[in-house]
């Protein structure tokens, strides 16, 4: 006698590769569960990575042309929605996991589930779009009343919810931090010995919220002519070009664009610290952990969910303040043995988040509300 392995219907409504932290997360994720005795059907869109079908036993493209928050919105809804019920309809999976609680996938998925069990996953965008317009406001709650459990990657996000739905629905939600692939973490041999300036990194998206503009102008501020490689993508290149060269730092940044997580890592490991500027909210910050991996001292702006996930792993400086990154550096640049207990400390807070850990987590929480609804 064969036993149906159980079928969890997930995805994100993006291209299906390794563009933004949440689709590698989920990748990762799914990976490390597909030993488990489960069928991973994926919901995405065009194009597909060659990669991405490894983590996934099925992945299905939606056709509905996405259009985002403003007129025609609940139009492109209700069609996802129709689209995305058919599907339930013909798959009939055992849970589904509804990532970034709130975006339209997630909507289109709670209104089509039927008594299927929704197990909802933030990621921290949904959130603080949430917390800045009452239609995505709206669009959490819809999904979060529907969800059997709230999944979170940091207390700071769930209390963030938990505010979001006016506390109705606390005893749903559940904290299991995010994590990475380990195992492909290289760290790096050699201690560090130079005083001096630091050869520095910053890898994310080029945006307001995460302020790599900190960084630039922290260059023209610090005592020591500090160099910095900027990787990512995002509207503002332009003007973080622009400020270098009014600051008088250009030839001291390198803008690399976006790169494969795979270059990335291999990169890290050439500089002396990791900077990492957000300044108004995250949701967990799988880039530090990918750092601390590969042994690097990170240099954080002191925010509430990323000093939860670093402790004093790390060193804090004002979030959105050059000057007080400037002294960070300078004081760092200084002291070669405080860099080399950084970077053992960040190696072992590293090893809390192991992507495995993660899967084993939610794997646990799936098998608890599929074995409760039968």
């Amino acid at each position: 006698m064969t036993t149906k392995p159980l079928t969890i219907l997930t995805g994100i409504n993006r291209g299906s590769g390794p563009s933004s932290g949440s689709l590698i997360l989920a990748n990762d994720l799914y990976r490390a569960t597909a030993a488990s005795g489960v069928r991973t059907i994926y919901l995405g869109r065009t194009p597909v990575d060659p990669s991405w079908k490894a983590a996934f036993d099925d992945l299905i493209p939606l056709s509905t042309m996405k259009r985002p928050q403003g007129p025609g919105f609940d139009d492109y809804v209700d069609e996802l929605t129709r689209e995305v019920g058919a599907l339930v309809q013909q798959l009939q999976p055992d849970v589904i996991h509804a990532q970034n609680v709130g975006f339209a996938l997630s909507v289109a998925l709670s209104r089509t589930a039927g008594d299927i069990p929704i197990i909802s996953l933030a990621h921290g965008t949904e959130v603080m779009a949430a917390e800045r317009s009452p239609a995505e406001h709206a669009a959490l709650r819809e999904v979060a009343t529907a969800s059997t459990v709230i999944v979170s990657p940091t207390t700071v996000v769930a209390t963030r919810i938990d505010r979001l739905t006016e506390h109705q629905l606390t005893n749903r939600l559940a904290i299991i931090p995010w994590g990475i692939r380990l195992a492909d973490a290289k760290v790096r041999e050699r201690p560090s010995t130079k005083t001096g300036p630091l050869s520095l990194v910053y890898a994310g998206r080029l945006d307001d919220n995460k302020s790599p503009v900190t960084a630039i102008e922290a260059l023209s501020l610090a005592g020591e002519p500090h160099h910095l490689t900027v990787i990512g993508r995002g509207p503002l290149r332009q003007d973080l070009e622009r400020r270098a060269a009014e600051l008088g730092v250009r030839d001291r940044v390198r803008f690399e664009g976006y790169l494969p997580r795979t270059e990335v890592w291999k990169r890290l490991p050439r500089h002396d610290a990791f900077v990492f500027t957000t300044a108004g909210t995250e949701g967990f910050g799988l880039v530090l952990i990918e750092a601390q991996a590969h042994g690097l001292p990170v240099v954080y702006s002191d925010l509430p969910g990323v000093s939860g996930v670093l402790g004093r792993t790390g060193m804090a400086y004002s979030p959105g303040k050059p000057r007080s990154l400037a002294l960070a550096l300078d004081a760092l640049g200084r002291d070669p043995c405080r860099r080399n207990a950084l970077a053992r400390a960040s190696v072992r807070n590293a090893h809390r988040y192991d992507i495995e850990y993660t899967a084993r987590q939610l794997h646990k929480l799936t098998l608890r509300v599929t074995t409760t609804r039968h």
